[in-house]
């Protein structure tokens, strides 16, 4: 695994490409174990993916919403 600072210097190049494939553009975002991956508008949900899992190796999953416990 990477550490910290690679971690989060590939998650802010991967948020930037998010940006760009939502302004439509094509890029190529290398990924932590050095693969590259071609990303555009129509796989827009695999970078999310990616961002997510930077995220979570960093701590930064955070909860996917709220849940209610009823006693």
């Amino acid at each position: 695994m990477a550490d910290t600072a690679t971690l989060e210097a590939r998650l802010e190049d991967a948020e930037e490409a998010l940006h760009a494939v939502l302004m439509g553009e094509s890029v190529t975002v290398v990924a932590y174990d050095g693969h590259r991956t071609e990303y555009g508008p129509a796989n827009e949900a695999g970078l999310r993916r990616y961002i997510a899992s930077l995220k979570r190796q960093l701590g930064q999953g955070g909860v996917r919403g709220s849940r209610r416990v009823i006693f």
